[in-house]
């Protein structure tokens, strides 16, 4: 199977995105994070646009060691010698010239014949030549340029000692019979071709970045040049992810494979999501919150049955766990009926149509259904639970160099009212570390979270809290103006619905035995 080489420029392309300004450190990270995904080359800038650009490309250049580091160049002297520059230290060095080469931006932007960009590009691979071994020609916006004049320069290239041309479709303009042709056209025409490796770079703008990509793949190319979610300038760049889970889902059609470690797709999309801000997608391909999520009945319900009746690929090959049934309206009996069972409930036929019922209900109202939801529309078939433990006072003491501490009264199963102190690593888990001293309990608290429940400042806040012992868990809420209170109270109330389950399940037990 033929392997394509893989060209990320997310921290180069990628960072042309407007918005996104990656420092050295955040650079860096994402470095190693792409050099454990299995880059084979990374563009890490344009070392000439800046001197902090240049000094993050010689950190990073310093940083990696298994991954062919690469510096973008202008075709001009002063640029190549940045590049050099910046790429000290680095393993395998590569530098990436540029020149524009169709009518549009020669008349525009260059204000060059023909002539003088075949020679200014000439020119500057044999400049560059002298200092790398490694070189990637780049004819830029190739896919508007016309043929005869892109296969002149396809073989002055590779005559001066370059290692990869590129054709990009740098306005995102062609499609994939296009883009297509374009490799075929050059793979029959021009000499000495099977000297260089042809590399496709796309981008976006018609939404067909992954398309062209992979029409070139099939014509021959051998090098694809994209970014982590599909980021950059203006509607982005070719998704690597896409690309690579696309060879790997349908080999037997495209007959190559890129040699990334799969595993590590979802986890290096959330770190450059993170450091660049710019949030994926929910519907975006691979990577997506809702790619592996599933809320049709129908939909579910084959899930439930044969999982690739609706997935092509697993979750776990790019680095996630599981595939999600999202519960909503849409949702049917068989997937509802799974849940429950996940949360530990078997109910009787009448008892799962009363509280599927209830599911409808409240689906028509809320997008998505929680789990807590869920928990909480199960509780609500039981008789009120015994108030064992309930809230007499409360007291917090916070600086922010101190140690939180907590004081908690507590009105027990005894008259005696129980005094409890305790520390924390914020006035919560003082708290809680406090109530867990004052009741005797040992519990884990699964979730936590606040919302308020209505406008301004004197708005009262709702605390959610998932508390668990073993097989059992129990969902409590707490409500106040006083974060701190209602976080006590959430606290107590899912720990006296945990105690009564706890309770039911030793009954039960005993009269199963």
């Amino acid at each position: 199977m033929r392997k394509i080489y893989v060209f990320d420029t997310t921290l180069r392309d990628g960072e042309q995105s407007p918005g996104v300004n990656l420092n050295t450190r955040e650079k860096v990270e994402i470095a190693y994070q792409l050099e454990k995904l299995g880059i084979d080359r990374m563009e890490a800038g344009f070392p000439a646009a800046s001197p902090g650009d240049l000094a993050a490309v010689n950190a990073v250049a310093r940083a990696v060691k298994n991954v062919t580091l690469i510096g973008l160049s202008r075709s001009r002297e002063s640029d190549i010698d940045a590049v050099k520059e910046a790429l000290q230290g680095a393993q395998d060095p590569c530098i990436h010239l540029f020149l524009a080469t169709s009518p549009i931006h020669r008349q525009h932007k260059l204000r060059m014949e023909k002539a003088q960009v075949l020679e200014t590009a000439r020119a500057a691979i044999r400049y560059a030549k002298k200092y790398f071994s490694k070189l990637e020609f780049s004819l830029e916006d190739a896919g508007r340029t016309e043929r005869d004049f892109m296969a002149e320069m396809v073989a002055m290239a590779i005559r001066e000692g370059a290692n990869v041309v590129n054709i990009p479709d740098t306005v995102g303009y062609l499609n994939p019979s296009e883009y297509g042709a374009i490799f075929k056209f050059l793979k029959d025409t021009v000499p000495d071709i099977e000297k260089v490796q042809l590399s496709a770079h796309c981008h976006n703008d018609l939404g067909m970045a992954t398309a062209n990509t992979l029409a070139a793949i099939q014509n021959g190319a051998d090098q694809i040049e994209g970014t982590i979610n599909g980021i950059g300038e203006r509607a982005g760049n070719t998704a690597i992810e896409e690309v690579a889970l696309a060879l790997e889902t349908r080999s037997e059609f495209f007959d190559a494979k890129t040699s990334l470690v799969l595993s590590e797709i979802a986890r290096t999309s959330r770190l450059v999501s993170k450091l660049t801000g710019m949030v994926v997608p929910g519907n975006k391909a691979i990577v997506g919150a809702n790619a592996f999520a599933h809320e049709s009945g129908i939909h579910q319900d084959g899930m439930l049955k044969e999982k690739t009746t609706y997935e092509i690929m697993t979750p776990e090959t790019i680095g996630l766990k599981e595939s999600k049934l999202v519960l909503g309206k849409h949702s049917g009996r068989h997937a509802f009926r799974e849940k429950l069972s996940d949360l530990g409930y078997e109910l009787l036929e009448e008892e799962l149509n009363t509280a599927f019922a209830k599911f409808k209900d409240l689906a028509d109202k809320k997008k998505e259904v929680s789990d807590e939801d869920i928990l909480a529309l199960l509780e609500e078939k039981l008789t009120d639970t015994p108030e064992v433990f309930s809230l007499q006072t409360i007291y917090v003491t916070y600086g922010n160099e101190a140690t939180p501490e907590a004081k908690v009264i507590i009105n027990g199963p005894d008259p005696q009212p129980i005094v409890a102190v305790a520390e924390g690593n914020g006035s919560v888990d003082a708290i809680y570390n406090a109530i867990d001293q004052a009741t005797g309990e040992e519990v884990t608290l699964g979730d936590y979270s606040i919302k308020a429940v209505s406008r301004g400042k004197d708005a009262q806040g709702e605390v959610h809290v998932v508390l668990s012992q073993g097989e059992v868990a129990a969902q409590g809420r707490g409500l106040s103006t006083d974060i701190l209170e209602a976080s006590a109270r959430a606290y107590l109330d899912a720990l006296n619905k945990l105690l009564e389950k706890r309770k039911t399940y030793t009954q039960r037990d005993h009269a199963q035995l």
